[in-house]
């Protein structure tokens, strides 16, 4: 994401934002409320008469819209963000329109910003600079990569060998073949992970045929394959050590530190009724929230008065395991600076 921003006063004001993947325009669905003004560079339908005898011609031409926001539809598979409302500058005022966004595509965006929402452009731009982060996880006969996107991990491809742990030499072989041929082109970071020593012997014969993002990957050991591996690696810390500021590896982390002290009856509040009397007792220091309730208005009233009370907010992915549980738990957590009397 590039963001640059306008004029702002008291939080009010304009910042144009340039998503560069369908990261961002996950980030931008999020961001982009009903109310928000968007301007953008989109297409019209303007009527022409070439002469009088012939029938009017409709054409679509570029025109600069202001549009206030009614509604949003995100398409991951699509890869595009769409946003509907009243036109209220430029051509048609009063007319319905949708903007279609892209990636590569600019908007300029006007609304009170709120903290959580700066903080969320500011992580969106630090991400894009390190690039995509891919892990491959791998055991006998079977590996699985995965295309770590910024609201959860993205299976790529599952390959599969016609072999076990008795397998000979050559199908081995074989198959770490086909795994070369698939991560050959990756440019960005990378981790190998899986159980047992394949991961170690993979990355030996990948090394060995001159396979870049096997030489530069990072190798961790996890209990299995899959998508349970990646979690695994993630709550390790081994993006940690790629990326210091990465969500995910947050989220996973204090997932974990909310369920041990729930286990453990501890400075711990859940679901909407107590984490509001945590928040009015001000004894709420972190705030977890899933990205699902950003729209409740009665969510969204509780995170300004923690904000005002110094207390910090997280927001997780309920498109990823940990984001799953907070919602199991009613959406909504809070880690105490002291456990509140029941």
């Amino acid at each position: 994401m590039k963001a640059e921003y306008g004029e702002m006063r008291n939080g009010f004001g304009e910042i144009r934002l340039l998503p560069e993947s369908i990261d961002d325009l996950w980030h931008l669905q999020h961001l982009i409320a009903p109310g928000d003004l968007v301007f953008a560079t989109t297409f019209r339908s303007v009527d022409t008469t070439s002469d009088k005898i012939r029938p009017e011609k409709v054409e679509k031409r570029p025109v600069r819209l202001g549009v206030r926001i009614d509604r949003h539809e995100f398409s991951v598979h699509g890869a595009r963000l769409r946003l509907t409302g009243i036109i209220e500058h430029g051509v048609d005022t009063g007319a319905f329109h949708t903007i279609s966004v892209e990636t590569g595509y600019e908007i300029s965006v006007i609304k009170q910003w709120r903290p959580l929402e700066r903080e969320r452009i500011d992580r969106a731009v630090k991400a894009s600079v390190y690039g995509v982060i891919h892990i491959l996880t791998i055991e006998e006969g079977e590996a699985e990569l995965f295309r770590l996107r910024q609201y959860g991990p993205e299976s790529v491809i599952t390959l599969t060998a016609g072999s076990g742990k008795g397998a000979e030499t050559e199908s081995r072989t074989g198959f770490f073949d086909q795994i070369i041929a698939t991560i050959t082109e990756i440019t960005g970071p990378m981790i190998i992970a899986g159980p047992g020593f394949i991961k170690d012997d993979f990355v030996r014969y990948a090394k060995n045929q001159n396979c870049p993002p096997a030489g530069r990957a990072v190798i961790v050991e996890t209990r299995r394959i899959g998508r349970g591996a990646v979690q695994e690696v993630i709550g390790k810390g081994a993006l940690d050590k790629l990326i210091d500021d990465l969500q995910l590896s947050r989220e996973v982390q204090m997932m974990d530190e909310l369920l041990l002290r729930i286990s453990r009856s501890g400075a711990v509040a859940y679901g909407r009724v107590e984490v509001g009397d945590a928040i009015g007792y001000g004894a709420a220091e972190q705030i977890l929230i899933a990205d699902a309730l950003l729209r409740d208005p009665e969510i969204m009233a509780l995170i300004e008065k923690a904000e005002a009370m110094r207390a910090s907010v997280v927001v997780l992915s309920s498109s990823f395991e940990p984001g799953e549980r907070l919602v199991a738990l009613g959406g909504i957590a809070a880690l105490l600076r002291y456990k509140l009397a029941q």
